[in-house]
């Protein structure tokens, strides 16, 4: 069910949990996702990080011969990045980006979306689709809602020269297919953020891609911008694979820029929301996104994991008319790509879910334990 729909006719890596057995230490692995299974390439690639640093990764994934673990069905899957910086870029959408105003009008309130969002569409006219962010137009669009009083500060990183960017979560913290993924117990309206995430290596090239859920709590972030920290980082808040597909004769990049994320949620309540995000439609080139990411302005030694936004913000009435969608304990989130294959969490309170206690000490201890580590 999480492959992709060309099975592993791809260079498709990941990192996967594997078992202690004949005296071997248990441990996270890079694994090779391949047509006999899954193959362990840890005494190959200890780090998916230093996986990527590799002149052409997707070569050296098919030279490494790997050790047979399992079946794809039998294997636990983790988030298929470890040292890698997680990060995030925001309103890159023309339809997220009047969402996030509606929110800031709203004040965090959703009771007041609906009346807001009819206000909002009116004066810009029903649509921001292909604005060029920092184009004249872009910078005419701003000058009048500046007048309309309308200017917000989402209008700014979405229509504006310069790109929101920011860090989603603490290395090592996403998690991976079938994990619960954790929204605040205090968050009364919250969605899923289907999106690409591109996989990036410290020299600032694209390697991969691979599929991400940036849970947002959108009470939280429509009371204050400032509070995106706490709208965004908590317990098992960022989902990431089920895999990294490597660019390679099979997959490009602009294989990536023409997919389509889909989007399922099904609630216990027999609620049942579907949406699709076409990566035709981002306002800015992901290559654009990677340049504002890293530069000599900023330097990531580990590479760096990137989400590229949604087009997807849910508007759907899940309980009453006006109500708008949030998420319910139990909800099965379904992100998928016919290329990239299915990322399925189940959504939780981030305080019920088990604490993330694996960090980067812990890391290197069970590497070096497993004689992982060189000079």
């Amino acid at each position: 069910m999480i492959l992709p729909d060309d099975g592993s006719a791809g260079t498709l890596v990941g990192r996967a949990w594997i078992p202690a057995s004949a005296g071997a230490i248990a441990g996270p692995s890079v694994v090779a996702i391949r047509a006999g299974g899954v193959f362990d390439l840890s005494r190959d690639f200890p780090t998916m990080s230093g996986l990527l640093e590799r002149p052409q990764p997707a070569a050296a994934v098919r030279a490494a011969a790997g050790r047979h673990v399992g079946s794809v069905e039998s294997t636990r899957f983790l988030a298929p990045c470890d040292l890698q910086v997680l990060k995030a870029a925001g309103v890159t959408f023309a339809s997220s980006l009047l969402e996030r105003v509606i929110e800031e009008q709203a004040k965090g309130d959703p009771a007041q979306a609906a009346a807001v969002r009819s206000r909002v569409l009116e004066l810009l006219g029903g649509s921001l689709a292909g604005l060029v962010p920092g184009s004249a137009q872009a910078m005419q669009l701003k000058e009048l809602l500046v007048r309309q009083n309308l200017w917000s500060q989402y209008l700014e990183v979405g229509i504006g020269p310069d790109a929101e960017v920011f860090t989603k979560a603490p290395v090592l913290s996403s998690v991976g297919p079938g994990a619960e993924i954790g929204i605040h117990p205090n968050s009364e309206w919250n969605n899923p953020e289907p999106e690409i995430v591109l996989a990036v290596n410290s020299r600032g090239e694209v390697a991969g891609v691979t599929l991400g859920n940036d849970v947002n709590l959108r009470d939280f972030e429509g009371r204050s911008a400032l509070l995106l920290g706490k709208a965004k980082d908590n317990n098992a808040s960022c989902a990431i694979g089920p895999f990294i597909r490597l660019f390679d004769t099979s997959y490009s990049i602009d294989d990536m820029r023409r997919c389509t994320v889909h989007l399922e949620v099904r609630g216990q309540d027999g609620f049942v929301l579907r949406g699709d995000s076409a990566m035709a439609q981002i306002s800015r080139d992901p290559l654009d996104l990677v340049r504002q990411t890293i530069g000599r302005h900023h330097q990531y030694p580990d590479g760096f994991m990137l989400f590229l936004g949604t087009m997807f913000a849910p508007t759907q009435d899940r309980d009453h008319p006006g109500g708008g969608f949030t998420h319910k304990l139990g909800d099965i989130v379904r992100i998928s790509s016919a290329r990239l294959g299915t990322l399925e969490n189940t959504v939780n309170f981030s305080d019920r879910i088990v604490p993330w206690n694996f960090g980067l000490r812990d890391l290197f201890a069970n590497l070096a334990a497993r004689g992982l580590l060189s000079a």
